[in-house]
């Protein structure tokens, strides 16, 4: 069971939050949102949790309208929103009892669905959520998600904010989720995280940009890109923005990515123009394009 967006608009007062956002994911789908803070992605996870009404547009979780039915999609969907929202004052047991709760269900009913995750946090069931580490507040937030066995997991950000360990782990349990047969839409702002999904659609300012598989977004990117460094970060950004045949000019690590306006770029030639704004030590080679870079081209 899947979910489909169809024109879904929503403004607050002036701002517009969503802007006939249309989209599909397929039953069994894990699918990303990929974009900034304020691109819209939390307003329409509201949205599709049935938390929020669209100004236009029509949308189906689970095959359930989210207007029609939000009483029956709310027994069906899993949704971890981007803030910490379990009791701070309960422990890790007594959160996930409580949701059980509220499901008709049990830890026993289902565990087999959490185990996987609840293992990692189990030795501290006893302890306060509010002591937790950031790793283990999102493991268990998770296991509230899934406590009553959802048809369609929402993830709003999970990672934000947490050590890079954790969210290699994060991401090896959401694909275990996915062979369990849980439909999946997990928004986030790191590009990295994009290349783990099935299919991504981009979204800056409440529009989408492109959809598509990781891999056939990043084979459309429609240049190439230079990796250029030199002694002085500061002055060789300054220096290719400056240059006049630049495309795109983003620093990414310890390097630029640099594209050129002209079919027939020589790197040379750009090394000598940056030899006279005295920079050393450069270097220019080819590099491949990443999420990141395509979502900056189509952006622009």
């Amino acid at each position: 069971m899947g979910i489909t967006v169809s024109n879904i608009s929503k403004s607050y007062k002036d701002v517009k939050a969503l802007q006939n956002i249309s989209f599909d994911v397929k039953p069994n789908e894990l699918f990303g949102l990929i974009g900034p803070d304020g691109a819209g992605k939390t307003t329409l996870f509201r949205i599709l949790t049935t938390l929020l009404i669209a100004n236009e547009g029509q949308a189906t979780v689970a095959d359930l309208d989210v207007l029609k039915d939000f009483k029956e999609i709310r027994k069906h969907v899993g949704y971890m929103p981007g803030r910490f929202s379990l009791y701070q004052d309960l422990t890790i047991e007594e959160n996930l009892t409580f949701f059980a709760t509220i499901f008709g269900t049990t830890i026993e009913e289902n565990y087999e669905l959490i185990k996987d995750i609840y293992v990692q946090i189990e030795p501290f069931k006893d302890r306060r959520a509010g002591k937790l580490s950031g790793g283990m507040k999102q493991k268990l937030a998770l296991c509230c998600a899934l406590i009553h066995k959802p048809k369609v997991l929402f993830l709003d950000e999970p990672t934000t904010g947490v050590d890079p360990v954790s969210r290699k782990e994060f991401w090896e349990m959401l694909k275990r989720l996915q062979q369990k047969g849980i439909t999946i839409l997990v928004s986030t702002p790191y590009m990295d995280e994009a290349a783990l999904c099935d299919r991504i659609a981009l979204i800056q300012d409440g529009k989408i940009l492109q959809i598509d598989t990781p891999e056939a977004i990043v084979n459309q990117y429609p240049k190439t890109i230079y990796n250029v460094s030199a002694n002085n970060m500061y002055l060789l950004i300054n220096s290719l923005k400056a240059y006049p045949h630049q495309h795109s000019v983003y620093p990414f690590g310890e390097f630029v990515h640099y594209t050129d306006t002209r079919e027939g770029f020589n790197p040379e030639e750009l090394e000598q123009y940056l030899e006279v704004q005295n920079l050393l030590n450069i270097r220019i080679e080819k590099t491949e394009a990443t999420i990141e870079d395509s979502f900056m081209e189509l952006a622009k």
